[in-house]
C-alpha cells in the first residue's frame, strides 16, 4: 500500500516560499514550486518516484529559466555602482606594488586600498597608478606615465 505524501509536500512547498520571503534571489521559490507540484501529482495518486522527478525537474527547469531572465534584466552594474565606481580612479602607491612579494598600498581619495600590478611589474613607492579593474578585496593599477 502506497503511502500518500501530498501534506508533506504542501508543507515544504509552504517552507520554501516562506523563506524566500526573508531570502534574496528567487531561489527558494522555485523549490516551493516544485514542492507544490510533486504535492498535487501525490494528489493524484502517482508513487514517490513521479513525485520526486517532478520536484527535481520542476525545480531546477524554472530554476535555470530564471537565472538567465535575471541575468537579462539586471545586467552589469552601470559605472559608478559600488566597487566599479574606483575604476579609472588615480591614486598613489603608498608601499612599493610587488605581486611576488604579495605587497602594495594605495591611497584613493581618504582610503588606503590593497593593490597589485595589472602588468605584474614593481611599482615603486610614490608612484602615481590608476585602477584598472578590481580582484577581490585588491584595487588593479596600472602606472599612469608608463613607468614602472
Amino acid at each position: 500500500m502506497e503511502l500518500n505524501y501530498w501534506w508533506i509536500w504542501m508543507i515544504m512547498a509552504a517552507l520554501f516560499i516562506v523563506g524566500e520571503i526573508f531570502t534574496a534571489g528567487f531561489f527558494l521559490l522555485w523549490f516551493g514550486v516544485g514542492a507544490a507540484a510533486a504535492g498535487l501529482v501525490a494528489l493524484l495518486g502517482l508513487g514517490m518516484t513521479w513525485q520526486l522527478a517532478i520536484f527535481i525537474v520542476l525545480s531546477l527547469v524554472l530554476f535555470a529559466v530564471s537565472r538567465k531572465f535575471a541575468d537579462r534584466v539586471s545586467g552589469e552594474q552601470p559605472p559608478g555602482i559600488g566597487a566599479n565606481r574606483m575604476i579609472g580612479v588615480e591614486c598613489v602607491v603608498l608601499q612599493p606594488i610587488d605581486n611576488m612579494a604579495n605587497t602594495g598600498r594605495v591611497r584613493m581619495s581618504r582610503e588606503e586600498w590593497r593593490a597589485e600590478s595589472e602588468t605584474g611589474h614593481r611599482i615603486e613607492e610614490g608612484a602615481r597608478v590608476v585602477v584598472t579593474s578590481i580582484n577581490g578585496t585588491h584595487l588593479v593599477v596600472k602606472p599612469i606615465h608608463g613607468g614602472e
